[in-house]
């Protein structure tokens, strides 16, 4: 890995680069455009001082090493494919009718609101809270 001289110049380099982009869009764009460049050219000062700046390094380098290693072994492949054959059988088995629920020939499904009230006298029930909302300006 780098060292933190290394590390320094970059930061001082991409710092000074980014100040001189703001000054430029300050001067061609106006305030606004001027402060988000600042904004954005003090984040590399930020990760290097808080050692961010080779925490990102290290993340970039584990996913080259990852990537290309994925590239590469066959056993990976392998993997790959049983995940997505994993995959195919779930959606698979979602579309299939769940077991004993086969629907006869000759049967409809009963639409919502017909057929027989859940509870015994419910019916009056509601006729009293549908009265009740109606009273209120509820409909």
């Amino acid at each position: 890995m780098l060292d933190s001289v290394t590390w320094g110049a970059f930061t001082l380099t991409f710092t000074v680069l980014g100040g001189a982009g703001a000054w430029l869009a300050y001067r061609r764009r106006g305030l606004r455009s001027g402060m988000r460049w600042v904004a954005t050219t003090l984040l590399v000062p930020a990760a290097y001082f808080t050692h961010t700046l080779k925490m990102l390094s290290q993340i970039a380098s584990a996913v080259t090493h990852w990537a290309t290693s994925f590239v590469w072994n066959p056993l990976v492949w392998f993997g790959l494919g049983l995940g997505a054959l994993s995959v195919v059988l779930f959606v698979v088995a979602g579309r299939l009718p769940a077991r004993g629920r086969k629907e006869k020939a000759g049967t409809k499904p009963v639409p919502a609101g017909r057929g027989a009230p859940a509870l015994s006298g419910s019916d009056a029930e509601m006729d009293e809270i549908e009265a009740l909302l109606k009273r209120r300006g509820i409909s």
